[in-house]
Parts: C-alpha cells; structure tokens; sequence
C-alpha cells in the first residue's frame, strides 16, 4: 500500500515482490541493510530497484483514482430508488466521465475533472 506522505519506499517493493516477507527495515532506511529472516529467496538489491520503479510509475494513478472515488462517492444518492429518472440522466454522463478519468490521466496535476450538473 502507498504511503500518502512520502510515496512508494523500497519496503513497497519487496512486498510486491515476495507477499508478506518476513525482515526488518534498515537503520538507515535502505535495501542493502535491510535483516532478511524469511525463509525464501530474498530478492536483489536490483529487483527491488526495478520493482520500486515499476510502482513509481503507477503512483500517479493511484492518486487520480483516489480523488475520483472521492467525487464518484459524493455523487452515489444519485442512484438511489427513490430518486427520479430524469435526475439519474442528468448525472449519468457526469459520472461516467469520472469514470473513465482513468483511461485519460496517469497524473493529478494534469486532470480536467468533468463539471457536475447543476
């Protein structure tokens, strides 16, 4: 899971590349110091390296969908059964486009969210 405030560390990567790794972080917050007590393979200080690039990649999508969540979660009494068609038609191709942000924009700098209907 991404770490809000500082992004993906490299304990990120040695998660994605062996699930529920058994070691202790360095002292110094580097790979190359880390204690490995887990009974499989540990991976390369390169793997790691390759690995922690691969999800610095998709960091920014991360934080695109979070806030389309956000929006898309503000906007779900629109498909309550009390609420009339009409309305849920007005909001439909809003809510599609916050759908689809993620087909569009990798980054949240570059996002042009879709205006609500008013």
């Amino acid at each position: 899971m991404i770490n809000e405030s500082v992004g993906y560390l490299y304990i990120d990567a040695v998660l994605a590349l062996v699930p529920l790794a058994k070691f202790y972080p360095s002292d110094d917050g580097t790979y190359e110091n880390i204690e490995w007590v887990d009974e499989r393979t540990q991976p390369t200080a390169k793997a790691v390296a390759d690995k922690l690039a691969e999800l610095k990649t998709t960091e920014g999508l991360y934080y695109v969908r979070k806030q389309r969540d956000i929006l898309i979660a503000e906007t779900d009494w629109v498909s309550g059964e009390d609420v009339p068609q009409v309305l849920k038609d007005k909001w439909y191709d809003y809510r599609q486009a916050l759908r689809d942000i993620t087909k569009t924009y990798t980054s949240l700098e570059d996002v042009v969210w879709p205006t609500p209907p008013s």
